[in-house]
């Protein structure tokens, strides 16, 4: 009994908690990140620093995991998705992640994440980590659940909307100029971190493809990080022209850094890593829900942010198909589940029955 116990904690309550944990932590790194720029921090600089303290603080622990280990050799194709794995994750969707929030929100980002599950099932589809069969139930709500909450990211995106909540805005963007360019940049931002998001599907695709080529968890973490900054660092060297933007002085861009380092690099990392292995890309892509919550909370309270009705519309509608989704996923494993029950009874019939076996 306690056995079946601690099965039922490392496979199903383990992966939820801190899957959990994953996105407070994600959540606080925007939000840290978001108020680190709006007090001049360049957002090329803050990827580069963060990463790179991150990619040193996994050093020790790559060292003595593969002192103390029998682990397979690093080949060329596995350097080389590693090094794709840091140009997906880490260099390109950080880089645009935190140039869109930059532009609009962490509330916004969080909300357009909720289209992870969505661009992940989609492309699990295309990579044959998912079947679709448009007959059943299941397949046509995951399908239906996705065009859903693809239209209420277009709503978020393009529609901000009157203020429902939250701090009034200055009254220096009073004027028609300054409107026009607010909701400019929120498109802009938007359209960014809609890019993201179909980025994020995609690395989670590559990296679970990865981890079962390579079940080296820390090694692969180290690794991405590792070619991650590098890249991120000659991008930044070659867009970012200020010498000036290089200093990190005390206050909150340093808080941001080492948080983000820590919770982002060292801790969210190893979690979806292992997490993508255990449970596949669609179940990890599902707790984007929950992030806009805490991300709303954050901004009003930290960041004294506004929520917008078309946040709230474009969040409901995002929400309606992320849990259309959810209910077709647990519908076909439940399907499975039945199938593999129905197999094991035959199987144990046919060999006690001396008839079946002659």
């Amino acid at each position: 009994m306690v056995i079946m116990e601690m099965q039922s904690w490392s496979k199903d309550v383990f992966p939820f908690v801190t899957m959990v944990l994953v996105e407070c932590c994600e959540m606080g790194m925007i939000t840290l990140g978001k108020a680190a720029m709006n007090d001049g921090m360049s957002n090329l600089v803050y990827v580069v620093y963060y990463n790179a303290l991150g990619t040193l603080l996994l050093l020790p622990f790559l060292i003595f995991h593969r002192c103390r280990s029998n682990i397979a050799p690093l080949t060329l194709s596995i350097l080389w998705r590693f090094f794709l794995l840091g140009l997906l994750g880490i260099c390109l969707l950080q880089v645009l992640a935190y140039t869109g929030i930059k532009y609009s929100s962490p509330t916004l980002a969080a909300a357009l994440g909720n289209l992870m599950p969505g661009f992940t099932f989609l492309l699990a589809i295309i990579f044959r980590m998912e079947k679709l069969d448009i007959r059943k139930a299941s397949s046509q709500a995951k399908s239906l659940g996705t065009i859903v909450a693809i239209i209420g990211a277009s709503i978020m995106t393009l529609y901000k909307g009157p203020r429902v909540l939250g701090s009034s805005a200055l009254h220096s963007d009073s004027s028609l100029h300054s409107l026009l360019s607010q909701e400019s940049n929120w498109l802009l931002g938007g359209l960014l971190i809609t890019t993201t998001c179909i980025m994020s599907s995609g690395w989670n695709i590559l990296q679970t493809d990865t981890v079962k080529k390579y079940p080296e968890q820390m090694t692969i973490v180290f690794f991405t990080c590792c070619f991650g900054s590098i890249q991120c660092a000659i991008l930044t060297l070659a867009l970012e022209r200020n010498p000036e933007a290089w200093m990190v002085k005390p206050g909150i861009g340093m808080i941001a850094i080492v948080f983000s380092a820590v919770s982002g690099s060292v801790f969210r990392y190893n979690v979806l890593t292992w997490c993508l292995d255990k449970k596949g890309p669609l179940y990890v892509a599902m707790f984007k829900p929950l992030g806009m919550v805490i991300a709303a909370i954050l901004g009003i309270l930290f960041l004294a942010e506004s929520l917008h009705l078309g946040s709230v519309i474009g969040a409901v509608i995002i929400s309606a198909g992320f849990y259309s989704v959810l209910w077709g996923k647990a519908k076909e494993i439940k399907s499975i589940l039945e199938i593999e029950d129905t197999v094991c009874v035959i199987d144990s019939s046919s060999q006690r029955s001396p008839l079946l076996q002659k």
